[in-house]
């Protein structure tokens, strides 16, 4: 089984081998990465992207809007990943975004995982019949683990949630209520008996 190390390396390294500047590459590689800690297929997707792109034309967008549509060729989801980070503090407010004919979308997913650190939100982040939800970089959850994805989809929706509990307040009171049982009341005698900590850690 191949490391983390040398799948990021390696993946960098193909990526400058394809035409990308060191830089950009460096951060293919800690995508392809993710994805593969995620136990999805970033090495099988990076691999047909590469090949593809020696023969068929993609587009840039320079700059992200609300609405994104590519002129005449699909478009690339690694300057697409790398313009969405760099672009990230403009875009979070839309909280919707919508980018049509996009090629090989699984590559452009962990660029979004790490805009869901940077921003403290999660994302929504579809694809044709595909969910992903993005966890602030830590995990995510998908309706499709299957390992089968498009080579292009026709809409890409992405959506920053807000951030909300999970539970009621009702239940949080509840919670606390209960913890407080572990709280000790500090009385004269116990001063007097060190109960908890002394002096130094210690005592």
């Amino acid at each position: 089984m191949r490391s983390l190390s040398e799948i990021e390396t390696t993946s960098k390294r193909a990526s400058r081998a394809t035409g990308f500047s060191w830089g950009i590459a460096e951060e293919v590689g800690k995508c392809v990465r993710l994805l593969e800690l995620f136990c999805l297929p970033g090495i099988k997707n990076l691999n047909q992207y590469c090949m593809d792109r020696k023969k068929k034309n993609f587009e840039s967008i320079k700059k992200i809007e609300k609405n994104n549509q590519s002129k005449k060729f699909p478009l690339c989801p690694i300057f697409l990943g790398v313009g969405f980070l760099d672009q990230i503090k403009i875009l979070e407010p839309f909280e919707n975004c919508t980018l049509k004919n996009v090629a090989y979308p699984l590559l452009l997913m962990p660029f979004l995982s790490r805009a869901s650190e940077i921003v403290g939100k999660k994302i929504l982040f579809n694809f044709d019949d595909n969910k992903f939800l993005l966890s602030f970089n830590i995990n995510l959850s998908s309706n499709n683990f299957d390992n089968e994805y498009p080579t292009i989809a026709n809409t890409v929706k992405i959506h920053f949630l807000k951030n909300t509990n999970s539970f009621t307040e009702n239940e949080w009171k509840n919670l606390y209520k209960l913890s407080e049982d572990t709280f000790v009341e500090e009385t004269e005698s116990l001063k007097q008996s060190a109960a908890g900590a002394g002096l130094t850690d210690n005592d």
